[in-house]
């Protein structure tokens, strides 16, 4: 599979903070590191969060679809208490 160059810029300064040669995005933002990330108010919804490490991520007015809701628990590092058979 012919693979493309992916860069992810800064919002503001539009500076290169991740690049790289993929087949895919999917591919690209699984090798990213987003911890810690500003991603308020982006519209999420159809993201793969499969593999991702966003914890610290700014999320606030994120959009994501509820079926999205474990895998970006889960790449958050955040685990609920009934999961761990707290009460």
């Amino acid at each position: 599979m012919t693979k493309i160059k992916i860069e992810i810029k800064h919002k503001i300064t539009q500076d290169i903070i991740f690049q790289g040669d993929y087949e895919n995005l999917k591919n690209a933002v699984q090798d990213a590191n987003l911890q810690d990330a500003d991603l308020q108010d982006a519209n999420l919804r159809g993201a793969d969060f499969w593999g991702a490490d966003l914890r610290g991520a700014n999320l606030r007015g994120a959009k994501i679809k509820i079926t999205q809701k474990e895998e970006l628990l889960k790449s958050l590092g955040i685990v609920l208490d009934s999961e761990r058979g707290g009460k």
